[in-house]
């Protein structure tokens, strides 16, 4: 019989084993970048506030779903129904400019400063969130590529997301990647009555100097499930208001629906904005 001494010294040594493990996996998926691809040698753009994919409701593309299974590499792969449940840990990489401009699987240009994502397996397009889970940073984005194509990788990263992530300079990174969901059919009809409708409403949940408070609260309202949300720069006396809002939601029974969302989570007397 093991003393209680030895169990933790046991438990303590395959801990261990687990982190070298761990440690060696991803190192052994770090690659030097294609030499024709990489990063830019100046970028237009800052990064950093790039906004998050905003989940929403798309028709999937023929292209990006092919029926049955497709083949890259000599191996098969098999688009999965719906992303629904899917939640994975694994090597997350990145793609730069040697694709920055081509078409992606399904038939959109890339953008490498846009916040997209390359997956094997998921509906095109989806959305997922991703996080590193070293330094927890975390970002949503919209799948609308396949890959990537390498042994023990999970998800190819736009530019912008991997520098939002920190894995840039690294190449690849460990993370987690959580799909999100959101009510299809109801986001369908929504969609599909735009036209139709003269009003859009908002539920205005804050209004903040600091656009990283905004992002903070937006991100908070992606992880409870409601998708549709924007942040609202707008001038007050010479300062930048960053004003977080729910919506468009094209009904009055709609913004009820989601106020009532808004109040379960705390956020109370959200403020009914209607634009015509």
């Amino acid at each position: 019989m093991l003393s209680t001494y030895q169990k933790t010294r046991s438990v303590q040594v395959m801990k261990k084993i687990f982190i070298l493990l761990m440690a060696f996996l991803i190192s052994s998926c770090m690659v030097t970048k294609d030499k024709e691809d990489g990063g830019p040698s100046s970028v237009p753009v800052d990064v950093m506030s790039v906004p998050d994919a905003t989940p929403k409701y798309e028709k999937r593309t023929r292209a990006g779903n092919p029926p049955g299974e497709y083949e890259v590499l000599g191996k098969r792969y098999k688009v999965m129904a719906e992303s629904r449940g899917y939640k994975e840990t694994g090597v997350a990489s990145w793609y730069g400019t040697k694709f920055h401009g081509r078409k992606t699987s399904n038939g959109e240009v890339y953008n490498m400063y846009a916040m997209t994502a390359a997956h094997k397996t998921l509906p095109i397009p989806s959305y997922v969130r991703v996080t590193n889970l070293k330094n927890k940073r975390s970002v949503v984005l919209r799948v609308n590529d396949r890959g990537p194509f390498h042994d023990n990788r999970i998800i190819d990263l736009s530019y912008t997301a991997a520098t939002k992530l920190g894995i840039r300079q690294m190449g690849t990174g460990l993370v987690e990647v959580t799909a999100l969901e959101y009510d299809s059919a109801e986001t369908k009809n929504q969609t599909d009555s735009r036209s139709s409708r003269q009003s859009a409403y908002y539920l205005q949940v804050g209004a903040f100097i600091s656009p990283i408070s905004a992002k903070r609260v937006q991100t908070r309202l992606t992880s409870s499930k409601i998708p549709f949300s924007r942040i609202l720069r707008v001038q007050n006396k010479g300062n930048d208001i960053y004003k977080v809002q729910v919506g468009p939601l094209y009904s009055e029974s709609l913004a009820e629906k989601e106020n009532e969302k808004l109040t379960q989570m705390g956020i109370a007397n959200a403020l009914l904005i209607v634009e015509k």
